[in-house]
């Protein structure tokens, strides 16, 4: 397992669509909202929370459509379906090095592109621990929707509107997390549903994700 990880951080980083892609597009919504909104200080604080919530959600599904295509391309993919490594293993682990390279560096840059949206003190700590504590279901449901789609030509679209719909949960009580944080307000509700959904998720995703995936590949 601890192969094929340093092996699908290799390939995200000299493949592109890594943290770099992710990254950018993040840098780049953060500061287009001030020119759509307007510079007032005060409601860009109060949607700084959903829009970098936002914007971290759309970065993740940036990348998704290469977490297995390439792959399916080589025929890796056959070898992990009959190779002695569980595929539910093996899909987790591709989850894991796809929050690597692209969730955890949009954790990292979410306080620093707070400022750009002037993100009230309080806010920080919270906006960094619902991202922390919700992208890793991004990219396991990422990976199912890319599993579901991976031998579909040109399924990129089509992994977006499946994907998109499972993302919604999780961009609700983590936004909410972020809201209710900069404004002072207690966030052990929402912080518990966003814990328990992707505590759920990793749970139970990559055995839809290796059903799925055996189905597509017969």
């Amino acid at each position: 397992m601890r192969a094929l990880l340093i092996r699908d951080l290799t390939l995200a980083l000299r493949a592109g669509g890594g943290f770099g892609l992710g990254l950018a597009f993040f840098l780049i919504v953060t500061v287009l909202v001030p020119f759509s909104v307007g510079p007032q200080a005060e409601l860009l604080q109060v949607i700084a929370p959903g829009v970098l919530w936002l914007g971290a959600l759309l970065a993740c599904l940036l990348s998704l459509d290469r977490l297995l295509a390439l792959d399916f391309e080589d025929g890796t993919l056959d070898l992990l379906v009959t190779a002695p490594l569980p595929l539910e293993a093996a899909l987790s682990v591709k989850a894991l090095a796809h929050w690597l390279t692209t969730g955890l560096p949009l954790v990292l840059a979410a306080p620093v592109l707070g400022v750009l949206l002037n993100l009230a003190p309080p806010g920080y700590l919270w906006l960094v621990a619902s991202l922390a504590l919700g992208t890793p279901a991004l990219s396991v449901i990422g990976c199912f929707g890319a599993a579901l789609t991976v031998a579909i030509k040109r399924g990129g679209l089509l992994l977006s509107l499946l994907v998109l719909p499972l993302y919604v949960p999780t961009l609700i009580f983590g936004a909410e997390v972020a809201r209710r944080g900069a404004g002072g307000q207690e966030v052990t509700t929402p912080l518990l549903m966003l814990a328990g959904i992707t505590c759920a998720v990793i749970a139970l995703m990559p055995f839809a994700s290796a059903a799925v995936l055996r189905m597509g590949l017969r």
